[in-house]
C-alpha cells in the first residue's frame, strides 16, 4: 500500500462489480480513492470490522428524474439509503435545463416546482450543482422535450428549420457543458409531434462530440417494435449508444412480448451499441392519462392539483365515490400523476435478467405519494430477484448496478472495486438487505444498508444520512461506444 489509508473495512465480503465471484478481503480507503484491496493486519489506520457484510461499488441509478431534487434536497436520502452513489438525470426527454419558465407544461412538471426552471443554459445548472454539491455524483443528460419547449411557441407540430437550428445550438452548448448525451420522450405531448428526422437533426452534435441516446419510446404497447426500430435508426444516424429507458411491455395484450423485444435487442447488439435500463416493479408512474388508465389493471393517484385529496387513492374508487366517468374524473383531477399497474411480472423478471439490462429507479422525487421505486428499487432487486427468487446471483445484480452502468456511461475509475478507483462504496448485509417502501407507504428507507461512501466520504451511516456533500458532476471518459 503506497498511501496511508484513512479507513480499512476489514474482513469484507467483496463483490467487485465485474460479475466475478465474491471473496473476503480488507478494503483500504485513502482520500477519495480506494488505496488497496487485500489483507492488511499490520496497518495502523482505523479499522472497521465488517465481517459478514458485503462491500460493493456504489450503485449507479441509470434512470432518474432527480435534476431539481439534487438542489432542493442535497442529502439525497431516498437514494443513499438504498446504496446509490451516482444518479443519471435528464431522462425521458425532460431535463431541468436549458429552460426558464414561470409555468411548465406536463411532463416537465414531473421534475418539480416551476421555480426550479431558472437556467437559460445547461452550463448554468451544472455550475449550480458544482457550487452546491449533493451527496451523490451526477451523470447529466439533456432532454429533447426541454429543448422543444424552449425553442418552439407551439410544440403540437414538427419543428421548423430555424427551430431545429436553435435546438441544435442548445444541444451543442449542453454537450460542451458536460451532458453525456440526449434523451427523448416522444410518448409525451410536447415531443409526440417530433418526426424521426427532427430528433436526428437536433442530436447531430452528438456525432461530432460523442454522447449517447436514451429514449422513452413513442409506444410501449402494441406499437413497441416500430418504436424500438426508430430508436435504433436514430442511434445509427448519430453513431452512438442507444439506451432503451425503463424497458417494459404495457397492457395485458402485450404481456409476454419481452421475448420478442429482447430478441430484437440481441439482433441489434452486434451491429450497434445498445443497452437498456429497468426496475423490478410491475407498475409504472407518470402523468395521469386515460390511455394508460384504460390498459392498467389498477391506477393509483400520486398527486392532483385539481383535487388534492385524491393523493394515494385508486382511480376506480374515486369514480364510484364521486359519481364521475373517466373523462369527468380526469378533468377534475388534472393536472395529476398516477401509478399504473400494467406490466406482467414474468416480463419484468425476464427483462431484468437480460445481460444488457442496467437498474434504474425512474422515481419522481417530488410526488407527494411517490412510486416505491424512488426509495426501494435497488434493495428490492437484492431482496426479491437475488435472495427470494434466485433470478440473479448477487454478483450479477451488483454488476448491473455498477460495472455495467459505468461502462455504458463511459465512466473512468468508477463502477468497480479496484485499487486507484474512486471510493464510491456500499456496505450491506446480503442476508438482510431489502426495501421497506410499498405502494401504500412508499416513503421508507431500506434495511440492511450499513454504510455508503461517495468519493471516500461517508454519506449514510446507522440508518441516517450524513452531512457530507461530496458528490461530483461526472465527465464521460469516452463517448458513445459502450455496450453490454
Amino acid at each position: 500500500m503506497q498511501q496511508q489509508p484513512d479507513l480499512i473495512l476489514a474482513n469484507a465480503l467483496v463483490v467487485d462489480g465485474s460479475g466475478a465471484g465474491r471473496y473476503t478481503a480488507d478494503v483500504a480507503i485513502a482520500g477519495e480513492r480506494i488505496a488497496a484491496v487485500g489483507r492488511f493486519p499490520d496497518a495502523t489506520a482505523p479499522r472497521l470490522d465488517v465481517s459478514g457484510l458485503a462491500v460493493a461499488p456504489g450503485f449507479i441509478d441509470s434512470h432518474t428524474h432527480d435534476d431539481g431534487y439534487l438542489l432542493a434536497h442535497p442529502d439525497m436520502t431516498p437514494k443513499v439509503s438504498q446504496g446509490i452513489t451516482t444518479v443519471v438525470t435528464g431522462n425521458c426527454g425532460i431535463s431541468l435545463a436549458p429552460l426558464v419558465r414561470a409555468q411548465v407544461p406536463q411532463p416537465l412538471d414531473l421534475l418539480g416546482p416551476p421555480e426550479l426552471f431558472r437556467y437559460p443554459r445547461f452550463a448554468d445548472w451544472i455550475a449550480d450543482l458544482r457550487a452546491t454539491p449533493a451527496a451523490v455524483n451526477v451523470i447529466p443528460l439533456v432532454g429533447h422535450t426541454t429543448l422543444r419547449v424552449a425553442a418552439m411557441d407551439d410544440t403540437q407540430r414538427a419543428a421548423t428549420p430555424a427551430e431545429i437550428a436553435a435546438m441544435q445550438a442548445m444541444m451543442e452548448e449542453a454537450l460542451q457543458a458536460g451532458a453525456f448525451g440526449m434523451s427523448t420522450g416522444t410518448f409525451y405531448p410536447p415531443a409526440a409531434h417530433a418526426p424521426t428526422e427532427e430528433i436526428m437533426a437536433v442530436g447531430a452534435p452528438i456525432r461530432a462530440r460523442g454522447g449517447l441516446y436514451a429514449t422513452h419510446l413513442r409506444d410501449e404497447t402494441d406499437q413497441i417494435v416500430p418504436a424500438m426500430q426508430e430508436a435504433l435508426d436514430i442511434g445509427r444516424a448519430l453513431d452512438c449508444l442507444v439506451v432503451f429507458s425503463h424497458h417494459k411491455l404495457a397492457g395485458q395484450a402485450n404481456h409476454g412480448r419481452s421475448v420478442e423485444t429482447l430478441a430484437m435487442i440481441d439482433r441489434a447488439a452486434p451491429l450497434q451499441p445498445v443497452c437498456l435500463d429497468c426496475h423490478p416493479y410491475p407498475a409504472t408512474s407518470t402523468m395521469l392519462r386515460l390511455d394508460r388508465v384504460r390498459i392498467a389493471r389498477r391506477t393509483m393517484i400520486t398527486w392532483s392539483k385539481g383535487h388534492p385529496p385524491a393523493k394515494g387513492r385508486d382511480f376506480a374508487d374515486l369514480m364510484a365515490e364521486l359519481g364521475l366517468d373517466e373523462q369527468q374524473l380526469l378533468e377534475k383531477l388534472a393536472p395529476a400523476g398516477a401509478i399504473y399497474f400494467l406490466m406482467d411480472e414474468q416480463d419484468v423478471r425476464r427483462i431484468m435478467a437480460h445481460p444488457a439490462a442496467m437498474v434504474g429507479s425512474d422515481g419522481l422525487p417530488f410526488d407527494p405519494h411517490p412510486h416505491p421505486r424512488q426509495w426501494g428499487t435497488f434493495t428490492n432487486v437484492l431482496r426479491t430477484l437475488v435472495r427470494e427468487q434466485s433470478v440473479l446471483t448477487l454478483e450479477a445484480a451488483v454488476h448491473k448496478m455498477t460495472g455495467l452502468a459505468a461502462r455504458n456511461y463511459g465512466l473512468a475509475e468508477r463502477g468497480l472495486l479496484r485499487p486507484g478507483y474512486y471510493a464510491d462504496l456500499v456496505l450491506f448485509d446480503p442476508e438482510r438487505v431489502g426495501d421497506r417502501a410499498t405502494f401504500e407507504a412508499p416513503v421508507q428507507a431500506s434495511q440492511g444498508i450499513h454504510g455508503v461512501w461517495v468519493n471516500g466520504r461517508r454519506v449514510w451511516a446507522d440508518g441516517a444520512a450524513g452531512t457530507a456533500r461530496p458528490g461530483q458532476v461526472l465527465a464521460p471518459a469516452r463517448r458513445g461506444k459502450a455496450g453490454a
